[in-house]
């Protein structure tokens, strides 16, 4: 049998601290799998530094330097294909990528998102979920598909809202949340327990609704 780790490129464009939470679940085991590559479209993104010092290839594909994003995506295709990874993981990276991009990953192509998918779709999910009234928010681990934060869902999990809370608080608490589900999803998609099938995600071959699986803090597997 095969001892070589699946392999991971992950995608940033800012501080990483998801990025550092996979760093550390290879670290301690909880995640069985090589960190090949982290790719950034900011120079000057820490992220960068955070997988350097973990052994990482590093690269900039700054996409400022192309016309469009047809040729970015195109050009980051290639820089990620190098590697061939088994999963593409999407950790801060700020940007919306084209449907080609998409589908050429369709099904190892993960992103996680900071509240409870479907609801609060893209940008300042905490001031949102603040004003909303909401008594839980959290984050979903997903996968990605050509509808912006649409893809279906993987694993969520909740934090209370409390009355003094505020957006940074509330951040916080989801960003902590972040680090336990994400390496967690990641590792049940490499080991085949969660799957894309036909649009929708089976786990462990049942099929999960569209809100995914709720964490379960002993569930470490």
């Amino acid at each position: 049998m095969s001892l070589t780790k699946p392999k991971l490129v992950v995608l940033i464009s800012g501080g990483g601290t998801n990025l550092q939470a996979i760093i550390d679940a290879i670290a301690d085991g909880r995640l069985h799998a090589e960190l090949a590559a982290v790719i950034s479209n900011k120079q000057d993104a820490f992220g960068l530094e955070r997988g350097r010092t973990a052994g990482a290839a590093v690269r900039c594909v700054d996409h400022r330097q192309f016309a469009d994003r047809d040729s970015f995506d195109a050009e980051l295709m290639q820089v990620i294909d190098a590697f061939e990874p088994a999963m593409v993981i999407l950790a801060g990276f700020m940007r919306i990528l084209t449907p080609g991009f998409v589908r050429h990953y369709q099904g190892k192509l993960l992103n996680i998102h900071p509240s409870l998918l479907p609801k609060y779709a893209g940008l300042n999910t905490h001031q949102r979920a603040l004003d909303a009234g909401e008594s839980y928010h959290g984050a979903t681990v997903h996968f990605v598909t050509e509808e912006l934060d649409g893809g279906p869902a993987i694993l969520q999990a909740s934090v209370v809202v409390n009355k003094n809370d505020t957006a940074l608080t509330l951040a916080s608490k989801v960003l902590e949340k972040e680090h336990e589900i994400y390496p967690a999803a990641i590792q049940w998609c490499l080991t085949g327990k969660a799957k894309l099938t036909d649009g929708v995600v089976h786990l462990d071959d049942q099929i999960l609704p569209k809100s995914g699986t709720q964490w379960n803090n002993e569930d470490r597997h």
